[in-house]
């Protein structure tokens, strides 16, 4: 592995820094916790930590409301912290890469309570206000994700300020020159600190519609989330002088270091969208592909996800393949509904695919969604619509290390932020199992390192029976999964498996075919394969 490839090459594990080690006793994960689990990322094989935010915050949204973007979240540490998290990090080759959501700050940032402060203050027009409309009401009809208008009135200038997400947090004006150098300056501070690139909030929306026109109203026609939603978000999001802010990026981040790289939550459910935001291999390194993420787990719609991705990205692009984060139900609940089998299925797709894996923690033990009482939400979207839908406390609950009183995330007897599932599912008793999820990930990573076909090779989708997926990557290394509960035969597979999610076929010689039990994946050598689909 190249080390400007490494993104490409490797394995990134996403963080959610409360929920992963508390070393404390507060509850709390913290920056300390995420230093001494650094022997696990080197032993499961990853090559880069994505932290979810780790900046200061009041957390209106759990740090997605900044208030200040060059310093550390008390409650998670501090800059010394995250200097010996690079630092020990990298003595196991391991980068690290950080959130950053330049669309809006808090409203308890300087920048905004200085903005409120006046229509003639310094930064007023850093941020988005309007004036009402002549009968008082709102300046447009754009809607908010998180429910209700996205204007709030600011009483003492009458002026509303715009919020795409939680009144709390305000959205930036791109328009305005100021604002993209503050973020240069913000970029530069974590390079300088030794990050290794960003995961960039809502990337393909921070810039507006300079003139604020009204959304069009959803018809019939839109797709069931627009309809859902009321309206088609085409002037309040993806407008096209993103791409322009994304380009300076990039060339900052190229100029900086090769070896940086910008990820961008590229939330939109159609991939030719996504595609755009790598656009001459100039904007982004990785966008994110959530009409994956979203797909049922049905082998003919994942096959055709990645057969329009493989069209629609750019040679110069890269994909790049998750199935679960802090926004979405885990896969252990959404896709496999509890099942092993399903699950591991998942996992080898994800880690066989061409493009950068992103696992997300615990998914490697198969954590589900726990369940999170009214009483104990945290989640402002799950207190606002409960009982539904359900937020997004249940992704997020405390990683599961052993199985103790608190999980070995936090002493034992402590109540931690968010309550811990069963932990009879947990790292320590499936890094003593061969046959566990755990091992079988680290397994599948390190069949991954050692294989150029794996890392790099082209993707080629293969014939296959209904509800089975094939695929081969380079000249002799054949993927392929049974979404179904029967078994299925997938011919002219020669060769022998390499791993399967029934670890005792492993080194199986294949003499008529590739079979596979219901629910069963494989990864194989095979020196002759049927014909490509496409």
């Amino acid at each position: 592995m190249s080390a400007a490839a490494w993104w490409r090459d490797g394995v990134i594990y996403q963080v959610y820094p409360r929920s992963f080690q508390d070393s404390n006793g507060d509850g709390i994960g913290d920056l300390p916790g995420v230093i001494r689990r650094l022997d696990y990322f080197q032993w499961l094989g990853v090559d880069a930590v994505w932290l979810s935010p780790i900046t200061v915050s009041p957390d209106a949204d759990f740090g997605y409301d900044v208030a200040d973007y060059c310093n550390v979240q008390p409650a998670f540490g501090t800059l010394a912290d995250i200097d010996r998290l690079v630092r020990e990090a990298d003595q196991r080759g391991i980068k690290v890469v950080l959130d950053i959501v330049p669309n809006h700050t808090s409203d308890r940032h300087p920048w905004f309570i200085e903005a409120r402060s006046g229509r003639a203050a310094r930064h007023r027009d850093w941020y988005v206000w309007a004036d009402p409309k002549a009968d008082g009401g709102y300046p447009n009809n754009w809607l908010s994700p998180f429910g209700g208008p996205t204007w709030t009135l600011d009483e003492r200038s009458g002026q509303y300020y715009l919020h795409n997400f939680l009144p709390q947090q305000p959205d930036l004006n791109w328009w305005n020159p100021e604002v993209k150098d503050a973020f240069d300056a913000i970029y530069r501070f974590w390079f300088d600190r030794g990050i290794a690139g960003f995961r960039i909030d809502v990337a393909h929306g921070i810039v507006k519609d300079l003139h604020l026109r009204d959304n069009p109203v959803a018809t019939d026609e839109d797709p069931p989330h627009v309809r859902a939603h009321g309206q088609r978000n085409i002037y309040n999001m993806e407008r096209p002088e993103v791409h322009d802010v994304l380009r300076h990026w990039r060339t900052l981040a190229d100029g900086y270091d090769p070896r940086r790289i910008l990820l961008g939550e590229t939330y939109v459910l159609d991939v030719r969208t996504m595609g755009r935001f790598y656009g001459a291999g100039d904007e982004l390194h990785l966008a994110f592909n959530f009409t994956y993420v979203h797909a049922p787990f049905k082998a003919s719609v994942l096959a055709e996800v990645v057969a329009e991705s493989e069209l629609v990205i750019p040679d110069v692009g890269w994909p790049v393949w998750t199935v679960s984060n802090h926004d979405v139900s885990r896969v252990m609940s959404r896709w496999c509904q509890g099942d092993e089998r399903k699950l591991r299925t998942a996992l080898l797709s994800l880690l066989a695919l061409r493009g950068t894996p992103v696992l997300y923690y615990g998914d490697e033990i198969g954590m589900p969604d726990n369940l999170v009482r009214q009483e104990d939400l945290q989640d402002p979207l799950g207190k606002r619509h409960w009982p539904a839908p359900r937020g997004r406390d249940p992704e997020r609950t405390p990683m599961q290390w052993r199985n103790v009183n608190g999980g070995g995330f936090t002493n034992a007897g402590l109540k931690p932020w968010l309550p811990i599932g069963d932990t009879a599912r947990n790292v320590e008793d499936q890094q003593a199992d061969p046959g566990s999820t755990l091992n079988f990930v680290r397994d599948l990573i390190a069949l991954r390192r050692a294989s150029p076909d794996l890392q790099s090779s082209q993707y080629r989708q293969l014939k296959s029976p209904p509800n089975a997926w094939a695929w081969q990557r380079g000249a002799a290394t054949v993927a392929a999964v049974n979404l179904s509960g029967r078994r299925l035969r997938i011919p002219e597979v020669a060769g022998r498996i390499l791993i399967s999610t029934t670890r005792s076929r492993a080194g199986e010689r294949l003499a008529d075919g590739l079979t596979l039990g219901a629910w069963e994946g494989a990864i194989c050598f095979s020196a002759s394969t049927s014909a490509p689909v496409r």
